[in-house]
């Protein structure tokens, strides 16, 4: 998708910072940050949301978690833990139609309906 921020990225059309990268993931630092460490994964091919990705293209979940996994290990942030997150539509707080996840961490984050 040629409108596409990510894909943008993806093609190099647009520079972003990179994190991780191989065959069919990339992962880059998020620009507008919620968290010391906060990083963005995607699957190089474009889907639009979560659900999406699941019916079009299963086996590209698990190469995103794979990545994610490899870069919070050599990062070190498995050691005091992260939070991966995909938001889904407006109300999900989607705001880049091209499936991503997030990876924060480096600091508490605040718990969930505790």
């Amino acid at each position: 998708m040629s409108d596409c921020l990510f894909c943008k990225f993806v093609s190099e059309e647009l520079e972003t910072e990179k994190v991780y990268e191989d065959e069919h993931v990339l992962g880059f630092k998020d620009i507008y940050p919620q968290a010391k460490e906060h990083y963005l994964f995607i699957a190089k091919e474009h889907t639009k949301n979560i659900n999406e990705l699941v019916t079009q293209n299963p086996e590209d979940i698990a190469r995103v978690y794979s990545a994610i996994s490899q870069f919070t290990r050599e990062k070190g942030l498995d050691q005091s833990g992260f939070r991966v997150v995909t938001n889904l539509g407006k109300y999900g707080g989607q705001t880049i139609f091209h499936t991503h996840f997030h990876v924060l961490g480096g600091e508490q984050l605040s718990s969930f309906g505790s």
